[in-house]
């Protein structure tokens, strides 16, 4: 646990909880980092012990892989449960949340006719999943449009809903999306699809770690999510969880040992059996999940997403006065750890990213989403009030139009 002891201005106490986690932190310190969500970053700590994981793999591969890896699987999955809200033999690990949503797709055996209904705000690489089945299979993909600054959430709910026919079979959204960061209703979605018989499919890509995640009151029938994001452990750690009720729908993406395991391999459950073996492969990043659920809990993390979150909706309003541009959320409550502000629509996303990089060594994403330029921010523990300092003069010398913030 970091001690804050002798500090009672919360403004420093911040300032001293976040210069201290970013000591604790591998990434380069000449680089403003404020792209956490696309790939993560994990703390030192954590990284010892994923490193520790693959040595004990080396020195004794045999016994590690066919004797300690199911009980050490067990004991992760025991932890992760925990985290989520959910049975351990309801979560299964993955590499990452694309590998779950191609386990779950492919699964479902989707028939000609029948379509999978979702938004435009969803993963690219997710989108080509569904397409792809799609093609295969003779269904079809949809997505309603649903307009930024996003309404009360209920909207969002009504407008998927009238993108319903007696043709939906499933219903795909995100829990945070990744091009917009917008947070989605997905326990009402979830329950509105169970009442009509409907199967949903949630992407927690970017959720765990961000927000508390709580499978059993979400309550959707498959949920994947990434751990090397926002969860902070090492690349390589995703889950899949699916309700009981729907695991005999799940086929294994690779077929292994799992599948029909012998009494001597098996875990009890089918379900996980056919997930758990797939051949030779280095668990370490799963195995190291607990280390970065210790991780959190030791830094009082619920305090450092307050504290993030504080911090980027300070940036988001000093962005908004300088670019003149308005705010795609009505309210702070809308977003958590991570938003998108609109940036002027003749810049070009590629050149300004790289111009970010290359003058001012600041790593951020921006895009083209339905036409229009986006910039999403990532705040995490590492980061500070200089960071945006940086970040604005950035934008008052590159971007077209951009005035000095008042006051």
């Amino acid at each position: 646990m970091i001690e804050l002891v002798g500090y009672t201005s919360f403004d420093m106490r911040r300032r001293l909880l976040m210069s201290t986690l970013k000591d604790l932190f591998i990434l380069d310190p000449d680089v403003v980092f404020l792209n956490h969500g696309s790939f993560g970053a994990t703390p030192k700590p954590v990284f010892d012990v994923y490193q520790k994981w693959q040595l004990r793999l080396e020195r004794q591969p045999v016994e590690f892989l066919t004797v300690e890896f199911p009980e050490l699987d067990r004991w992760a999955r025991q932890d992760l449960g925990e985290y989520l809200n959910a049975d351990a033999d309801d979560v299964v690990f993955v590499t990452n949340a694309t590998t779950g949503i191609n386990i779950v797709a492919r699964s479902l055996e989707l028939r000609q006719g029948e379509e999978v209904l979702s938004t435009n705000h969803e993963y690219g690489a997710c989108d080509n999943i569904w397409s792809f089945i799609c093609e295969k299979t003779g269904a079809f993909y949809k997505r309603v449009p649903i307009p930024i600054p996003i309404k009360p959430q209920e909207n969002v709910v009504d407008s998927l809903w009238d993108g319903v026919t007696d043709k939906t079979r499933v219903l795909f959204i995100s829990h945070i999306t990744s091009p917009t960061a917008q947070r989605m209703p997905v326990k009402e979605i979830a329950r509105r699809a169970k009442a009509a018989g409907l199967l949903t499919v949630i992407d927690g890509a970017h959720a765990p770690g961000q927000i508390r995640v709580d499978l059993e009151d979400v309550g959707a029938d498959f949920y994947v999510g990434n751990l090397h994001k926002w969860a902070m452990s090492p690349k390589g750690a995703g889950f899949l969880y699916c309700r009981k009720e729907v695991q005999h729908m799940v086929e294994p993406l690779i077929v292994s040992w799992g599948w029909n395991a012998s009494p001597a391999t098996t875990t009890g459950s089918t379900y996980v059996d056919y997930l758990l073996w797939q051949g030779t492969r280095d668990p370490s990043a799963s195995l190291s999940v607990p280390s970065a659920i210790e991780f959190q809990i030791n830094n009082d993390w619920q305090s450092v997403r307050v504290n993030c979150h504080e911090l980027l909706s300070e940036a988001i309003v000093r962005i908004n006065e300088l670019t003149g541009l308005p705010s795609l959320y009505s309210r702070d409550a809308d977003f958590n750890q991570m938003a998108v502000v609109l940036l002027p629509k003749d810049i070009n996303p590629k050149t300004l990213k790289q111009s970010f990089l290359d003058e001012f060594r600041i790593e951020v994403p921006i895009i083209e989403w339905e036409q229009e330029k986006l910039m999403r921010i990532s705040i995490q523990g590492y980061n500070s009030k200089s960071d945006i300092d940086t970040l604005e003069n950035a934008l008052r010398k590159l971007v077209p139009g951009a005035r000095s913030r008042q006051g």
